[in-house]
């Protein structure tokens, strides 16, 4: 078959991709248990693939405020990762890392900005490496760009970027625990076609 959009992809392709998304959500929750030196749990992810509109839904509406951090993928993988992430889960990380609550997006400072960038970084790192893991392939990440605004600001970049790529994003949702605190992480993974071809070329699958 001719492969030209994320929504060509079978049931057999789409459950290669929850398995990347389930081992790289586990070395994420590992990677983030050791930055914060604290125990932290994972629900299982749900992965989907949404429009850029659905996506904006998902995350509370248009106007809802959440911390976008984008980070650009090269070499044998190319595309990008954006992590979508509430301001619970920028408290708990913050907390844990600098000893400073925050209750408002507007609290946080050069300090925190630096911090969040961090643990995003880490957290892609999870994911590449799944991917890399399975594959043998060479994947390289960008330095982080951070923003905090409305959820449909934020969604206009890959809406613009990636228009040309697919009408549908594959969308990670998880839930992290730590301690008596919870908090949800919501990623978007858009590699361009040629490297979602070679992914699966890689592990024996067809298109």
């Amino acid at each position: 078959m001719v492969f030209n959009d994320y929504s060509d992809l079978n049931p057999v392709q789409l459950d290669v991709i929850k398995e990347i998304g389930n081992i790289g959500a586990g070395n994420a929750a590992t990677a983030l248990s050791a930055m914060l030196g604290n125990p932290i749990g994972l629900t299982v992810p749900e992965i989907r693939l949404l429009s850029c509109q659905e996506v904006t839904e998902a995350l509370g509406g248009p106007e809802n405020m959440i911390v976008g951090i984008l980070l650009s993928l090269e070499g044998d993988f190319a595309g990008m990762m954006m992590f979508l992430l509430p301001q619970t889960f920028a408290h708990i990380t913050l907390n844990a890392l600098l000893g400073v609550s925050f209750n408002d997006f507007s609290q946080i400072d050069a300090m925190g900005y630096s911090a969040m960038k961090e643990v995003a970084n880490i957290m892609a790192s999870s994911y590449v490496n799944a991917i890399s893991q399975m594959t043998g392939m060479r994947i390289h990440i960008t330095v982080p760009d951070i923003c905090i605004d409305m959820a449909g600001a934020i969604l206009s970049v890959p809406a613009i970027q990636f228009s040309d790529i697919s009408e549908k994003i594959i969308f990670i949702a998880d839930e992290f625990l730590c301690s008596d605190e919870k908090a949800a992480s919501h990623i978007l993974m858009i590699p361009d076609v040629q490297s979602l071809e070679k992914l699966m070329g890689k592990l024996g699958i067809d298109l």
